[in-house]
């Protein structure tokens, strides 16, 4: 007789991911997904361990969706007989938001039951966040907030998210309270939670057991390199002699948050029964037996403990799945020194001044006393403490307001002074993350489409220079420069900085190869931690990167370097820029490499070396001089 097999989904946000997740993320997630399944008239599900209740009765309440899996012929006995053998491995004390939680189990079952796997869009959710920078920045306090404790210690208090000085986090208190609702939600069972804090031994590490032949499938499926042990630590004593040497490889070699390669780690317990069942399905004959897969494939076999051996064949497969990019191995000491932190345009006009020059253009516009009001009595005085208050806010989405009326009622060339109060207050974190919570509204969306309707050559110079810098000053803020690679501002900003390095005007070109340089870096600074994290494995391409838009830009740089005659800043930009392009990007072996041929990007780089191509002497300084023949002679050849 055949049951039918349900997936239920609840939202352990309650919909808060769907409403501020691209705000934080780059990236649109719409929940944060809990899974139960459903069959024989039972739902189950695992949080603090295995909980069984009737189906839609839980503490989640109603599920936002239910998935049908399809049908068993697998009886309730035979499954009841499964759940026990499984429920040592799903224990409260395992439990982990990310790595192994609700989501594992329900695989596990559905493998079991069906032979199927529950939706991609469910099982890969903690992938999708973890590459996303703030995902990243978010991974040590998830991982605090599980850790077990030491013995005879008093469990810590969860943290609230602390950002690396890099990126800067929006509302850490904010993020810190959610992480601990979704985190109890999950792990709640509708009965007082047990004294034990809840914890994992693998939280740091991506050593995931599979419980049986579909679950070890789906995890060959989803990963590129997989590291497979079947083992018995309780009867055999080789085993339990490599377990901790296989776990410390887990550790150094799996995947990591940050984007790194890395392989996923898995243990394979033959003292169960599923466990006896999938080794039989490979084969396994030894106790322990190490298989390694990549792309799905066995490529290689090893019986026995032995711990050297174990570390060469999980190297060999790592090296065959992300081989080293190959500027790993040049020596590139001028682009080793070249700071790649962003160039800000901080110089602080008279603010009295700007505001005037604005007001004296807005007579004709809707409002104008409300609009006045909002610029002397709340955006000057800000602009001139430049100290965040509580009052922050309530100040930006005025001016904020006033930016859209404004910039729909005057000429770009009355608007040049509202750019350029916006590309001060962009310094100020508070302003930069407040804009990022609210990207599509903000300054940066509405002022550059301003310029996109005329294109930056054919903008008021003003305008145009302030625009530019403005966008430069955006990349002080680690939290707002990634919005620079995502949608559709990403080919709105790339039509604004192409046509502004080749304008005449030689300040528009040094304020845009300005903005063309900290998009390079902030790009290079990703693949630059990608490779560390990796013990340099070969690059791994984030979500912003996008071969299309690299092309585009090394050719208009390339371009910009060969018609920059007179000044050697520009010069220095463009070749940093370059230089910080190509250096490790995951594309230069399918495309960049040919482009850069047909471009004659060596030839041209190395031309600005010469008299009159820079300059009556070309380029003379000497750092200058040796970055131009480091990018030409190793990253263009």
């Amino acid at each position: 007789m055949s049951h039918p097999v349900k997936l239920y989904v609840y939202d352990l946000s309650n919909g808060i991911a769907k409403q501020m997740s691209l705000q934080l993320t780059g990236r649109q997630i719409d929940g944060i997904w809990h899974t139960s399944i459903v069959v024989y008239g039972r739902e189950i599900f695992y949080g603090q361990g295995l909980t069984e209740t009737v189906p839609g009765r839980s503490h989640h309440g109603s599920p936002v969706q239910i998935v049908d899996l399809g049908t068993t012929d697998i009886d309730q006995d035979t499954f009841n007989e499964y759940l026990a053998e499984i429920k040592e491995h799903y224990t409260a004390e395992k439990y982990h938001l990310l790595d192994f939680n609700c989501n594992s189990f329900t695989n596990d079952c559905a493998g079991f039951l069906t032979g199927g796997s529950i939706p991609e869009y469910i099982k890969d959710l903690p992938t999708d966040f973890l590459s996303t920078p703030f995902g990243a920045a978010l991974r040590p306090t998830i991982d605090a907030m599980f850790r077990r404790p030491t013995p005879g210690t008093t469990p810590a208090q969860v943290p609230t998210p602390t950002p690396v000085s890099t990126q800067p986090m929006p509302n850490p208190e904010l993020v810190g309270s959610i992480l601990q609702a979704v985190a109890a939600q999950a792990q709640r069972t509708g009965q007082p939670a047990a004294s034990t804090p809840q914890a994992t031994t693998s939280l740091t590490s991506p050593l995931h057991p599979c419980a049986n032949s579909a679950s070890f499938k789906s995890l060959l499926k989803t990963h590129r390199a997989v590291v497979a042990c079947f083992s018995n630590v309780v009867t055999c004593p080789p085993c339990r002699v490599i377990a901790p040497i296989f776990e410390d490889l887990a550790h150094k070699k799996g995947l990591k948050s940050g984007g790194g390669a890395g392989a996923v780690f898995t243990k394979i317990d033959l003292a169960t029964p599923s466990g006896q069942a999938l080794g039989s399905e490979w084969g396994v004959r030894v106790m322990p037996t190490f298989m390694f897969f990549l792309d799905g494939h066995k490529i290689a076999e090893m019986k026995g403990a032995d711990a050297n051996e174990l570390r060469t064949q999980i190297d060999l497969l790592l090296y065959q799945a992300y081989p080293p990019h190959k500027h790993t191995s040049l020596s590139l000491p001028a682009m080793q020194s070249l700071s790649l932190k962003p160039i800000l345009f901080s110089q602080v006009p008279n603010l009295d001044a700007v505001a005037n020059k604005l007001l004296s253009s807005i007579t004709s516009v809707n409002n104008s006393e409300r609009v006045k009001q909002i610029i002397t009595g709340s955006v000057v005085p800000y602009l001139k403490s430049r100290s965040s208050t509580k009052a922050l806010p309530t100040v930006l989405v005025a001016w904020t307001e006033v930016t859209s009326t404004l910039s729909s009622s005057l000429p770009p060339e009355s608007l040049f002074p509202l750019v350029d109060m916006w590309r001060l207050a962009l310094l100020d974190p508070a302003v930069a993350t407040w804009c990022a919570a609210n990207f599509s509204s903000s300054p940066l969306v509405t002022l550059s489409r301003v310029a996109s309707k005329l294109s930056i050559q054919q903008c008021p110079r003003p305008y145009a220079l302030t625009l530019l810098r403005l966008l430069s000053n955006a990349f002080s803020s680690n939290v707002l420069a990634p919005r620079f690679f995502i949608g559709n501002f990403r080919l709105e900003v790339i039509a604004l900085v192409i046509p502004s390095l080749l304008h005449g005007d030689g300040s528009v070109r040094n304020s845009g190869a300005s903005l063309a340089f900290n998009m390079a870096a902030f790009l290079q600074t990703g693949r630059a931690e990608a490779v560390r994290n990796s013990n340099g494995g070969g690059t791994v391409k984030s979500d912003m990167e996008d071969e299309e838009w690299e092309i585009e830009m090394v050719s208009a740089v390339v371009e910009a370097i060969d018609r920059e005659k007179t000044s050697e800043d520009v010069v220095h930009r463009l070749v940093a820029s370059i230089g910080c392009l190509l250096r490790l990007s995951p594309f230069y072996d399918t495309q960049v490499s040919s482009l850069l041929e047909v471009l004659q990007a060596k030839q041209i780089l190395k031309a600005k070396l010469q008299p009159g191509q820079c300059g009556e002497k070309g380029v003379e300084k000497k750092e200058v001089r040796k970055l131009l023949e480091e990018v030409a002679n190793k990253l263009c050849a």
